[in-house]
């Protein structure tokens, strides 16, 4: 199978030489210094040093007009760029014939759109999945043991995915559940922002707990009222993806609410990562989103007064915990 991967940030990178090991992977990169910089070094310094790439990964830089002829070539384009280069690679891409699957986990700014009503708008006809689940890029690239969700309304997407990178050390499971998939992924790294604000501030492991568990009924009562069915929340890409960004380290979400617990203003978190954290720049879109489908999500609301000054991080805490008793239920 020849492979394209669109971006060559850590997942990006990471997917293709996971891939690149079984199949022809072509690694497209924007920035064609950073291009040239992975050719000569056989890696990707910025993003995942010391990680390096099979020889059967081709770095390549064209020019973005060129992108839908270097695409024909191959049999599965996967797009790994920021929710934010989502749509201009749909449109790019929308007359394929070969599957398309994106990395991004969001909502679009403006739109509030996730990944398939973008490619329902953009490109219809195109035969598109995501693929989404628990996994820190470092760690695919390293070939740790992984578990992944391949979702789409196509058999032949689902299987195209779970042929370029199922492997031993890579188990990919199929789903059709697009909505749950894209709305466990996009809302897991806002409640992540929430719970690294509660380690910040040593609340103890009872609140961690806490946060997760509401967090998780919170991230299901949106995925519901936007049409997605509610098992899929006990999966990969919603219970799994969840624990891993809220508690793991090389989580980029996290450590914005560490920072934000330290006092440290959205702004300048995000100026210490070096890293997209996607969980900034979706929040606000989450809780519009659900505002407008009439979903109480109080701890995303929460992040969003934090990131935006609004609340300082014990009166977020102190808010959490004042809202009067309700029963347990999603």
């Amino acid at each position: 199978m020849k492979i394209i991967v669109f971006g060559a940030g850590a997942w990006g990178t990471a997917l293709a030489a996971s891939a690149g090991s079984r199949h022809a992977v072509t690694l497209w990169a924007r920035d064609a210094a950073q291009s040239a910089q992975m050719r000569a070094t056989g890696q990707n310094a910025r993003y995942l040093q010391g990680v390096a790439l099979p020889a059967s990964v081709a770095i390549d830089s064209s020019r973005p007009d060129a992108l839908a002829a270097l695409a024909a070539s191959h049999d599965l384009a996967i797009i790994a760029t920021p929710m934010a280069g989502l749509r201009g690679l749909l449109h790019t891409l929308q007359a394929s014939a070969m599957p398309v699957a994106w990395l991004c986990k969001g909502f679009e700014s403006g739109t509030g759109f996730l990944g398939h009503e973008i490619r329902a708008e953009v490109a219809p006809r195109l035969r598109t999945g995501v693929l989404s689940g628990p996994s820190f890029a470092l760690e695919v690239a390293r070939g740790q043991p992984t578990a992944l969700v391949a979702a789409s309304e196509h058999e032949g997407v689902r299987d195209a995915l779970v042929a370029a990178f199922h492997s031993p050390s890579l188990r990919v499971y199929g789903n059709d559940d697009v909505a749950g998939v894209e709305v466990g992924g996009a809302v897991k790294n806002v409640l992540a922002i929430a719970t690294g604000l509660c380690d910040g501030l040593a609340l103890g492991l009872n609140a961690r707990a806490a946060l997760v568990t509401r967090g998780l009924a919170e991230m299901t009562r949106l995925g519901l009222a936007l049409g997605a069915r509610a098992d899929t929340f006990m999966g990969l890409s919603g219970l799994g993806d969840l624990v891993l960004t809220a508690t793991g380290d090389l989580s980029r979400n996290r450590k914005v609410g560490l920072l934000l617990a330290q006092g440290k203003t959205a702004q300048q978190a995000v100026d210490s990562l070096g890293h997209v954290a996607e969980g900034v720049y979706c929040a606000h879109t989450v809780v519009q989103r659900a505002a407008a489908l009439g979903v109480d999500m109080p701890i995303a609301k929460a992040v969003v007064d934090l990131l935006a000054g609004r609340l300082q991080a014990a009166d977020a805490v102190a808010q959490l915990m004042g809202r009067g008793p309700v029963a347990e239920k999603v």
